[in-house]
């Protein structure tokens, strides 16, 4: 198992490293080859290995010594455990369908082969990030996602809205990754120890507790927060639709993002530890779930919508594990990665039919052009609202018990309202694409074959994933064996919990089909309280403009303050500094005239002084 798990790693490795030095290859079909077969090979052994464990409850443990510091030796390990296995199966599952997919979206790039090595080399982070056991490789491998993303956000640079977005997400991100990498820290002064089953130890054997176990957690968050778009480091997300579709489902719906989550969930007894911690992480959680989904309701452009929902459904995620919902958070990520790489790939799907258009209010008719694309992007909305039996369903309903459970009242009714939202916003969304009559005047172009295959598979995952709860848990029995995590079970909670869930859905479903069946776009409101809300939604809550004026312009100022400290303080006293040997060197210089009268009419004068500071020395001494 131990060569399995390095295969694993080194196959999408070996991707970048043959594209990256073929990147001048015309041969589309021999590049998108080698992304596809590569990934394909990690999926492969991914479920081998997944396989493997369910049927014989094993760990795969490999560890090196890396690091000496001090008398503390640092590992190079992997470990894969229950949790680290169905990441490995879900991040490789979903690249390869990625690359499969961006075979016919990007067919026209004239970077197709640098393009499928920054996938292979995301691919290969992210698959370091979820395997490694030990905290200061992870953060390793952390960093390296952050650059992949950068480079994928930003990969159309010609674009200014590319760059800039590609600038946000590794600045804002950045925030979070100081606050883990210090996390690192304190553990390792306090343990001398990276190793995350020496942290799981340390926390139950109480070396690491009362406030240090506070604000180690706190710390991890504001990284987890980072990474997965969480208030207020979200604005990045949004903004990252500047890249590719492809990009957009990959790293920013399915994997990237969820590596906060993961986080949280590696290092859970940590939180366990920590009450104030885990309110910390259900607030946060739940206020970012309904604030996102509302700043959805009026967003135009298509991938925006999803990058909102995406907000929304990782703070669903961030409220199960502040809930001690660990299994609960883990499976709506998995049914998540399905259902919403399943929306983004469908929605580069119809951009590309209507020329590379992203305006819903341009849109509209498509279900009578592409019935098929139609009919996944409805499937893909039913999984993220959690109608039954679609795999969102069952994961968001687990989430609500969990929360209700835990005693969060305030919390639930926050997350049944939010419930209503994305029901609303969803098939808003849905309407405007496929219901009505055609706002554009171009003719759909035939979305090509080999994009609506990954589709088709994501959508078939969308609607059974949700069984492997139902009727028997067999996922949380697998996720916990071995652990000495608890989590709530659903079996506790009241039933009537998924059916009012359900009926929020149904009432959101319905008013947005009321408003928008026929493709119509209600106007604007303009003046009274919906108008004044509808603009503060519309403006995303002022946050970026917040940053902005109390963060950029000061830093900004700041910049230019420095700027010209250094060119004329700090400069003009070099040059200052410099000015003294140049101006006596051309007082020397002039008296360097080329007469030898003169030269010795100096050392007579200079032989006189000198017989005159000697007598009179003497005289005095």
């Amino acid at each position: 198992m131990r060569w399995i798990t390095l295969t694993i790693l080194l196959l999408p490795l070996l991707s970048f490293l043959l594209l990256i030095g073929g990147r001048k290859w015309r041969s589309r079909g021999l590049v998108a080859g080698i992304g596809v077969l590569t990934s394909y090979g990690a999926f492969h052994l991914s479920s081998y290995l997944l396989m493997n464990m369910i049927q014989k409850k094993t760990q795969v443990v490999i560890s090196m010594p890396w690091l000496t510091l001090s008398d503390q030796v640092v590992h190079l390990g992997i470990k894969i455990g229950a949790l680290q296995a169905v990441m490995l199966v879900l991040v490789s599952l979903v690249s390869c369908l990625v690359q499969i997919y961006s075979w016919g979206y990007m067919r026209d790039d004239e970077r197709f082969p640098v393009f499928f090595a920054y996938l292979g080399l995301f691919t290969f982070s992210m698959l370091g990030l979820v395997s490694s056991a030990n905290l200061l490789q992870i953060y390793i491998f952390w960093e390296l996602v952050g650059l992949c993303s950068f480079l994928l956000i930003g990969y159309w640079y010609y674009k200014p809205e590319a760059r800039d977005a590609a600038k946000k997400a590794f600045i804002v991100t950045r925030i979070g990754d100081v606050g883990f990498f210090i996390a690192i820290l304190m553990i390792f002064w306090k343990i001398g120890s990276f190793e995350l089953d020496a942290v799981s130890k340390a926390v139950s054997t109480g070396t690491i507790s009362g406030v240090w176990v506070t604000w180690i957690a706190i710390l991890i968050l504001i990284g987890a927060i980072g990474k997965s778009g969480q208030f207020p480091l979200h604005t990045w997300l949004p903004d990252a639709m500047e890249g590719p579709t492809p990009v957009s489902a990959l790293i920013h719906a399915a994997t990237m993002v969820t590596a906060g989550i993961y986080l949280v969930a590696a290092t859970f007894p940590v939180f366990l530890a920590s009450s104030y911690a885990l309110d910390i992480v259900s607030y946060i959680g739940g206020f970012t779930a309904i604030f996102a989904a509302c700043i959805a309701l009026v967003q135009t452009d298509i991938k925006r919508v999803l990058a909102y929902s995406t907000v929304s459904q990782l703070g669903y995620m961030m409220l199960a594990l502040g809930s001690k919902g660990y299994v609960e958070g883990i499976f709506h990520l998995v049914t998540h990665g399905f259902f919403k790489a399943l929306l983004f790939l469908a929605a580069g799907a119809v951009i590309v039919s209507l020329h590379h258009e992203q305006d819903l209010r341009k849109m509209g008719g498509l279900w009578k052009k592409n019935r098929g694309l139609a009919i996944w992007f409805l499937i893909g909305c039913f999984a993220l609202v959690g109608l039954p039996p679609f795999s969102g369903f069952f994961s968001k309903d687990e989430i609500l018990q969990t929360v209700y459970m835990d005693g969060r009242i305030g919390l639930f009714v926050l997350a049944l309202i939010t419930v209503f939202l994305t029901a609303f916003y969803v098939f808003r969304l849905y309407h405007l694409i496929f219901a009505g009559t055609s706002r554009t005047e171009q003719k759909n172009t035939p979305v090509p074959k080999v994009m609506m295959v990954p589709i088709a598979i994501l959508g078939l995952l969308s609607t059974l994933a949700g069984f492997v709860q139902f009727p028997k848990a067999y996922f949380s029995s697998f996720l916990l064996q071995g652990s000495k995590l608890a989590s709530l079970t659903s079996e506790a909670a009241p039933a009537w919990i998924g059916w009012v869930a359900v009926l929020f859905s149904l009432f959101g479903v319905g008013l947005a089909t009321l408003l928008y069946w026929r493709g119509y776009q209600p106007a604007k409101p303009r003046v009274g309280l919906i108008g004044w809300a509808h603009r503060i939604l519309e403006q995303k809550f002022y946050i970026d403009q917040l940053y902005h004026y109390v963060f950029a312009l000061p830093l900004k100022g700041l910049g230019y303050f420095l700027i010209g400290w250094d060119r004329f303080v700090v400069g003009g006293l070099v040059r200052l500094v410099g000015l003294v040997p140049v101006g006596l060197s051309r007082i020397a210089s002039m008296l360097q005239n080329g007469q030898t009268q003169t030269y010795a009419l100096v050392s007579l004068i200079g032989f006189i002084l000198l017989v005159i500071g000697v007598t009179v020395g003497r005289f005095f001494s």
